[in-house]
């Protein structure tokens, strides 16, 4: 019998995703992958995954589950959720047994946006060109194209009733830091000549929040209206990458996501930053959010720094915290903190 994370409830928005696809923005189609690539990688290192492993990401929500088939290593990370197995809380960013039978129960995150779990050998979840991670606009990837919802049945790829998968690379992570405050850094352009006079400086100087329309697509923002030019807001379509601030007539940004448009025929005014990403997606609506413009050497430099970090993501202990039915044994634990995440592979800047 396979062992399979059977799914009982779900809340929010909760898919299946991995590192995304590459290579296939000439045709359309926006890579997808996780909204926080930093948590995502860190999932994945607590159960001795590759970081780009698929997992199920967790969007402002949770789910109820049972393990069955046999036992496996699992972990979360990301926001910070409440975990309970069989009644008993479990932390976050540990790797726990979940043996067979038990129930696991993940609720909305207390802060953010986006957690991700994690299983040792990962989802065993068909690839649609080259990806795993749900494009939902798309209909492409997921579980048959699709969200997770009650009742679906979910695969780990190298689990048998035999036992479970041990991780070769097991222990703690010190929480993810969200960092919501600071305000967010941005290169200005490709298109901000084609904005107002006192646009860019209204532009980072005011604040502004993330609007309740914000999905995987684009955050979208509420706030001061920034002026177009004299040349009005409609431009000959080019390409957008994860992190372009598009500004559509009404003069409010839009940060495009994961899931957004290839090509967008809106002005952009700025690009976030690939280091600073996560921290656009893990803002909840109606937090506020600014900008802070740096050159693009900075951002270079930022790029950099974020990719060794993830070639040194650390292992952690070697010591497992265990959860069963009646009884979590958790002991002996060490971590490390992660501050960063950069995907070397990305398509993004």
């Amino acid at each position: 019998m396979r062992v399979r994370l059977a799914v009982q409830a779900i809340t929010g928005a909760v898919s299946f995703q991995d590192g995304g696809r590459r290579g296939y923005q000439r045709q359309g189609l926006s890579g997808s992958g996780p909204m926080d690539r930093l948590a995502l990688a860190a999932a994945n290192a607590l159960v001795g995954n590759r970081p780009e492993t698929v997992a199920i990401e967790f969007g402002l929500g949770g789910g109820r589950f049972r393990l069955e088939g046999g036992d496996a290593w699992l972990a979360l990370a990301g926001a910070p959720c409440a975990l309970r197995i069989d009644g008993a809380p479990v932390p976050d960013h540990r790797a726990v047994l979940l043996c067979a039978g038990a129930s696991l129960v993940i609720e909305a995150p207390r802060r953010g946006v986006f957690a991700y779990l994690a299983v040792a050998g990962g989802f065993d979840v068909p690839c649609v060109l080259g990806s795993a991670a749900l494009h939902q606009r798309a209909g492409l990837g997921g579980f048959d194209g699709r969200g997770l919802r009650a009742g679906d049945a979910l695969a780990v790829a190298s689990a048998t009733e035999d036992g479970p998968r041990s991780p070769e690379i097991p222990g703690s992570l010190d929480p993810l830091p969200l960092d919501t405050e600071a305000p967010v850094r941005v290169v200005l352009g490709p298109q901000a000549d084609r904005f107002a006079s006192d646009a860019l400086a209204l532009f980072t100087d005011a604040a502004f929040t993330v609007s309740h329309r914000a999905d995987r697509m684009g955050i979208q923002l509420d706030g001061p209206a920034l002026a177009h030019g004299s040349d009005g807001y409609n431009i000959v379509s080019d390409a957008t990458v994860m992190g372009s601030v598009q500004v559509p007539g009404s003069g409010r940004p839009i940060v495009l996501m994961a899931d957004r448009q290839t090509t967008g025929g809106y002005p952009k005014i700025a690009t976030v930053v690939s280091a600073d990403l996560r921290r656009v997606a893990q803002r909840r609506p109606g937090e506020a959010l600014r900008f802070r413009a740096i050159p693009l050497g900075d951002a270079f430099a930022l790029a950099r720094e974020h990719a060794a970090l993830l070639g040194a993501l650390p292992g952690a202990a070697r010591a497992h915290a265990t959860a069963s039915g009646d009884r979590l044994a958790g002991a002996n634990l060490a971590g490390a903190a992660v501050d960063a995440f950069a995907d070397p592979l990305s398509e993004e800047p």
